[in-house]
């Protein structure tokens, strides 16, 4: 039976997770997990995908297994390994093999950061076969009917030697993010922080001007996830300046000329404090 992840501290899942849709993706993945299709979303960082994938996992009460990929992640890492105690070896699941078996969302984080022949082990559970299997146990896992396998990436952080081969990209249903619409940003920031609708219009405004630069020095924009902290800084009692710099232009570059432009932008909107 389908359960909801435990994923705090004390091992209780967030209930009523609060996500602003951004278009028809809560209806579009609801009809992939009934189709049993694989979804991939692509979208900058902090723009909401894992919030997403935390949302349907609630709403569709499902467990959420979430995987960050890195470059050192291996297939076995995925799918599992055997192990030695002092009864002998015997063979221990990894993460997707254990949702494979047991149903629920297994997602894998960033996926191009992982190795492309680690991702080949996805091919058949992406397609009409549904089954994974595991070459070291002769196994033939068939998908259990209620797991799902969602995959995301930053298409910014894509290159020639990082990127999905198209034969993995093409056995998924894509859902492509972006950043919120500035009211719907709005919404995010005062419920995620409790800041009142004054200064979180200055920052939307602030996220809208950053984003607007063509400076290359500039990896990524300012992520809703950025405004969201900068917004509790400022409700825990912080300088609004201040908290801007310390969660918005030092964690956007490390370039004196940026630096500059950044703390001007920010400056059109808060005063910076006397320290006289």
């Amino acid at each position: 039976m389908s359960k909801v992840v435990n994923n705090d501290s004390e091992g209780n899942f967030p209930r009523n997770i609060y996500y602003a849709a951004q278009g028809n993706e809560v209806e579009l993945f609801e009809a992939s997990a009934e189709m049993h299709l694989p979804v991939l979303i692509k979208g900058p960082t902090g723009c909401g995908k894992t919030r997403f994938i935390e949302y349907m996992g609630e709403k569709l009460g499902r467990e959420v297994t979430t995987v960050v990929c890195h470059d050192d992640l291996s297939a076995a890492d995925l799918v599992g390994r055997h192990l030695i105690d002092e009864s002998g070896t015997y063979w221990q699941d990894g993460p997707l093999t254990k949702a494979v078996r047991d149903g629920g969302i297994c997602y894998l984080d960033e996926i191009i950061e992982a190795r492309k022949d680690t991702t080949v082990v996805l091919h058949s559970l992406a397609d009409y076969r549904r089954v994974l299997p595991i070459d070291r146990t002769g196994e033939v896992i068939e998908a259990h009917p209620d797991f799902m396998l969602v995959v995301s990436y930053n298409p910014g952080y894509q290159n020639v030697l990082k990127g999905m081969k198209p034969s993995t990209k093409q056995r998924f249903i894509s859902l492509e993010f972006t950043y919120p619409k500035p009211e719907t940003e709005k919404s995010i920031i005062i419920q995620e922080s409790g800041v009142d609708e004054e200064v979180a219009e200055k920052l939307v405004s602030i996220a809208s001007d950053i984003r607007n630069l063509s400076d290359t020095d500039i990896q990524e924009a300012v992520s809703t996830r950025l405004l969201v902290y900068a917004a509790k800084l400022i409700v825990k009692g912080f300088d609004s300046y201040e908290a801007c710099m310390h969660t918005i232009v030092q964690s956007l570059s490390d370039e004196e000329e940026v630096l500059e432009v950044l703390e001007k932008l920010i400056a059109l909107h808060f005063t910076k404090a006397s320290h006289d």
